[in-house]
């Protein structure tokens, strides 16, 4: 949520995603395209409407087309940059296929704050761009360093062993499996 904007539901923040990216697409949005692309009832557009139009976040008169406010855009805007970065996250750093990751960033885009989401910008940006960056992901083998010394310039991806990853043990409360006794050591 950007400073100074009135608090808005995810529910609400999907709708003025989809006036975005329903306007972008046609050049204008009607109550109709709402319904078709956010697979909803007309009688739950018509009350998002309803409330996005008393929050000012939109233009909206029954029958008529769309508009988003300036706020509106704002709003829009700002989660369409969080679904998109975490739609890259997912896809090109943790090697989800693209509908997985597109489905993901909609259920995430919602929660993540401006520090984490800059944070996740940032490692998007440093992981494509990083010329030494050498870790992939391999559906079978976890990450790998992908590319031939050559390729890396001499460089390496930091793991001990190439193409493999590092077993570090997980917490006991993590694992589920303890040694069945529940009663801590006294120190």
């Amino acid at each position: 949520m950007l400073a100074g904007e009135s608090q808005v539901s995810s529910s609400l923040e999907d709708y003025l995603e989809a006036i975005y990216h329903t306007v972008e697409a046609k050049g204008a949005a009607r109550a109709k395209d709402l319904v078709l692309r956010l697979g909803v009832h007309n009688s739950s557009v018509t009350q998002a409407l309803r409330s996005l139009s008393e929050k000012k976040l939109v233009n909206y008169a029954p029958y008529d087309v769309i508009t988003l406010t300036d706020s509106g855009e704002r709003i829009a805007l700002d989660v369409i940059k969080r679904h998109q970065t975490l739609s890259e996250f997912l896809e090109k750093v943790l090697g989800l296929p693209a509908p997985e990751a597109d489905e993901g960033a909609c259920r995430m885009e919602h929660a993540i704050n401006a520090p984490i989401l800059d944070r996740l910008v940032k490692f998007v940006e440093y992981f494509e761009n990083c010329p030494v960056n050498d870790v992939m992901w391999d559906e079978d083998e976890g990450f790998f360093c992908g590319k031939s010394d050559k390729e890396k310039d001499g460089h390496s991806c930091g793991r001990d062993v190439c193409g493999h990853s590092l077993n570090i043990p997980l917490p006991v409360e993590l694992t589920g499996q303890g040694d069945g006794n529940d009663t801590k050591a006294e120190e």
